[in-house]
């Protein structure tokens, strides 16, 4: 168990001292300023470590759960054990982050891993390779670099387990590779996430926390809201309130601020060029395309038939949608993919507990966005569409384990009730201890 948490050391110190190459390498692939890289892959990388550095022993303790007394005497025990070898397949939009999270998981939990980032953010794929093979052997941990070629070569090898975070397209994949080798797996997909507003909600407040975490990371966050469905009696106010709230977040010409990043590569600016309707617009909407990088912009009246409402958007584009009572939203919610994550702006508590419980979705939060995910302490992951399984602390630590059930019997008594030949006697024994 001291070694694992030697590991953990190791890493959170290289992580530490590799921040300012970490913080290049994020702006190189991302143009993330070094507060968003701390705040959204260092810290939060650190914080998952820390928390797994200070449970794991507890984690990986045996834990004894009562034995009936069919049984008598013996002692009933559940112990965790590492699943073996482990790939972790990680996406580029938050590759730091979302390469080290599962790895501190995994090496909790006692498995060796094979890490391979994504091709699309190899600036900081090479940081990362670089931080691993300073920490540990490559018979530990190693890292892969490459492309398409190289993920379809790996998911032909026997793993003990995948873990996958990107989209549906490829997770689908992942999972067809994976069954041909029964390999457990574990997807961190995405999804079409609704933001709910309805016409009690604190309009100034949720316009900021809305436009915090629309924007961030120019919108390429599998969890940001990705569209906006408010009430319609608050809909102009919240327009405008969200359009007030871009200005004073990224100022009047957002692409000449250098806090603002961009879009991961050409393929993914064209893409959502492409879902942007001019005649919709109302706030944004410019383009730098040698640069990468698209306005925060917000469309309204926008119908479920438009192309922006076909697929996940990841990008800084928000449609706004309307609802007339909040049980049409939650079906219309619940009509289409449970999306990763949902958020409901509201101060009526009878709203909370109504969409919470009739509403599908991996997790979310109410009355802001994005922070259900920075916790060690309850687990992240989809549901349905969205995903499978989870990670982060205790759910992370399990997710990577398997929990063997043990029954140690003791050799001094043995009921003889369950051998043959069996007898009416027997039979009254075994009736009154099994029901």
């Amino acid at each position: 168990m001291e070694k694992r948490v030697q590991a953990l050391q190791r890493l959170r110190t290289a992580i530490l001292d590799s921040e300012a190459e970490i913080n290049a390498a994020l702006k190189a692939d991302l143009g993330k300023s070094g507060f968003e890289s701390y705040m959204c892959e260092v810290g939060l990388t650190c914080s998952e470590i820390s928390y797994m550095i200070r449970h794991t022993r507890r984690f990986a303790a045996e834990r004894r759960v009562p034995t009936p007394l069919a049984q008598f005497h013996a002692r009933s025990f559940v112990k965790p054990s590492p699943y073996g070898v482990v790939l972790i397949m990680s996406p580029w939009n938050y590759p730091f982050m979302l390469t080290m999270d599962p790895l501190a998981d995994a090496l909790a939990a006692g498995n060796t891993v094979v890490l391979k980032p994504s091709a699309y953010s190899p600036h900081t794929s090479a940081v990362i390779e670089k931080i691993i093979s300073s920490c540990f052997d490559s018979s530990y941990v190693a890292v892969i670099s490459g492309g398409r070629e190289e993920n379809q070569c790996l998911l032909r090898e026997a793993f003990d387990y995948i873990f996958f975070t990107g989209s549906q397209a490829v997770g689908r994949e992942v999972l067809r590779q994976a069954a041909e080798h029964l390999t457990p797996v574990t997807l961190e997909l995405g999804g079409k996430s609704p933001c709910i507003v309805d016409r009690t909600a604190n309009i100034p407040l949720a316009a900021k926390r809305i436009v915090f975490g629309k924007f961030l990371n120019c919108g390429q966050t599998c969890v940001a809201p990705d569209y906006l469905y408010c009430e319609a009696s608050v809909k102009d106010r919240l327009v405008q309130a969200i359009g007030k709230e871009i200005r004073a977040q990224f100022g009047e010409r957002p692409l000449d601020n250098e806090n603002y990043g961009k879009i991961i590569n050409q393929k993914h600016f064209r893409r959502l060029a492409g879902l942007i309707d001019r005649e919709k617009v109302v706030f944004g909407g410019g383009l730098e395309e040698d640069r990468c990088r698209i306005e925060p912009t917000v469309m309204d009246n926008v119908t479920w038939e438009d192309p922006v409402m076909g697929e996940e958007i990841f990008g800084p584009i928000l449609p706004v949608l309307t609802f007339q009572t909040l049980e049409e939203a939650a079906a219309q919610v619940n009509s289409r993919p449970h999306p990763l994550a949902l958020y409901l702006f509201t101060s009526d508590k009878q709203h909370v507990r109504y969409v919470t419980s009739r509403c599908q979705f991996g997790g979310g939060c109410v009355n802001d966005t994005i922070i259900h995910l920075a916790t060690s302490a309850m687990g992240f992951g989809g549901v349905g569409a969205s995903g499978m399984g989870a990670y982060h602390g205790k759910v992370g630590f399990d997710t990577f384990s398997h929990h063997k059930s043990v029954v140690d019997k003791q050799t001094w008594l043995d009921l003889p009730m369950r051998y043959q030949p069996y007898q009416p006697f027997k039979e009254k024994l075994v009736r009154m201890f099994l029901k």
